[in-house]
């Protein structure tokens, strides 16, 4: 009897034989279809090319700014990557330290070590009423005026507060590991606008523990002048004038000796030093004497400066850059051009970069120039505000 089996047999074509197709199976899990993890490998590692295409043309680049074959770029990298708080190791990437030191040198500022004259402010007096170096334009007589500032690789708000009684330091004694942004320090001082201060620890955005000195209203809140060198104070007296004092010299004990005799009721510090490690300034202006410049001065960062004319006018200056609206930022030159036309007897550089920020009257005129921090301020210990 014949076998009821279907045998698979091969079928003769035209002499040749051929096998018939194995019948095609279906993935048994009945999910992700045959390949799915070889797409997505496939699509790492396309990613993984374009990441390591952008590293090394990113690397290329910088390698091309920092040779000698272009001067102006190498120059205006190095004096500005030195004044960010944690990307200074790039410049000795590319350059040995005595390169990037003479490079600091030859684009540094000259020394003004001068002590205020404080018989040069009259507060409540006849200062200067330009509102923004134009000539003939008068002082709008309001307590707080805000000016747009506008520059050649910046932009930047000038806030000017008539009554420097007004101007004071918020902190957030006692201190600890972090800090709160500018909008809460002037919220709980009771105040209606402010700046960032002095130096402080800005480490992955912590921002609780100033550096160097804090004095607010009379109180010595942080008294350590030798934790880096070259610090100098930066705060108004009990008489309303704008004090800046070359502190790297003294110990706690002088700051305290300091503090009481010349009647320190708000100060913060910023570091004047420039070498391969920092190219940092903060004299600007003493006197109604602007200070040289060797070179460029400066890179270009986003600045926060104060100033006081005169009449006793407090101006708070701070700018954008860092790529910020396609801005790289402001020199040493642009903030001491800008105070000068704002009438500025004294003026100071304070803590710039990502810490650089203005608020007032409920929002930010000039914010963090971090994407994350993109409405707001980093963190702060301290801060000076307005009431």
């Amino acid at each position: 009897m014949q076998d009821e089996r279907v045998e698979t047999a091969a079928v003769s074509t035209g002499g040749r034989r051929v096998q018939p197709k194995e019948p095609r199976r279906h993935d048994e899990g009945g999910g992700k279809r045959p390949g799915a993890g070889r797409i997505l490998l496939r699509i790492g590692a396309v990613l993984l090319t374009f990441v390591a295409a952008l590293a090394l043309t990113l690397l290329i680049s910088l390698k091309m700014v920092c040779s000698s074959a272009f001067p102006s770029a190498q120059q205006m990298f190095v004096t500005t990557i030195l004044e960010t708080g944690q990307l200074k190791f790039l410049a000795s990437w590319f350059l040995s330290s005595e390169e990037i030191q003479e490079i600091v040198d030859k684009n540094s500022m000259k020394a003004l070590n001068a002590s205020v004259d404080t018989a040069l402010i009259q507060v409540g007096g006849s200062g200067s009423v330009n509102v923004g170096g134009e000539s003939g334009e008068e002082d709008s007589g309001d307590p707080i005026e805000i000016v747009e500032v506008a520059g050649a690789n910046y932009t930047g708000t000038m806030m000017i507060v008539k009554d420097p009684a007004r101007v004071s330091l918020a902190t957030i004694y006692p201190w600890r590991e972090v800090g709160v942004p500018l909008d809460q320090l002037v919220a709980s001082a009771g105040a209606i606008g402010g700046i960032n201060g002095g130096l402080y620890n800005s480490y992955n955005n912590s921002g609780g523990r100033p550096y160097g000195v804090i004095v607010s209203h009379g109180e010595i809140q942080y008294n350590k002048p030798q934790e880096f060198p070259g610090l100098v104070l930066i705060g108004f007296t009990e008489d309303n004038i704008l004090e800046i004092i070359d502190i790297s010299k003294l110990n706690a004990a002088g700051v305290e000796e300091l503090v009481a005799e010349r009647r320190i009721r708000d100060a913060v510090t910023f570091q004047e030093e420039a070498s391969d490690a920092n190219n940092h300034f903060v004299q600007l202006i003493i006197n109604n004497e602007a200070r040289e410049m060797n070179g460029m001065g400066s890179g270009l960062n986003p600045r926060t400066a104060i100033g006081q004319r005169a009449d006793g006018a407090v101006l708070l200056f701070v700018t954008d850059g860092r790529g910020k609206a396609g801005h790289l930022g402001a020199s040493s030159g642009d903030l001491i051009g800008v105070m000068q036309e704002f009438g500025a007897v004294n003026a100071a550089n304070l803590d710039g970069g990502s810490s650089s920020c203005m608020y007032y009257d409920g929002e930010y005129l000039m914010d963090s120039v971090t994407f994350y921090q993109a409405n707001s301020s980093w963190k702060l210990p301290a801060g000076f505000v307005v009431t």
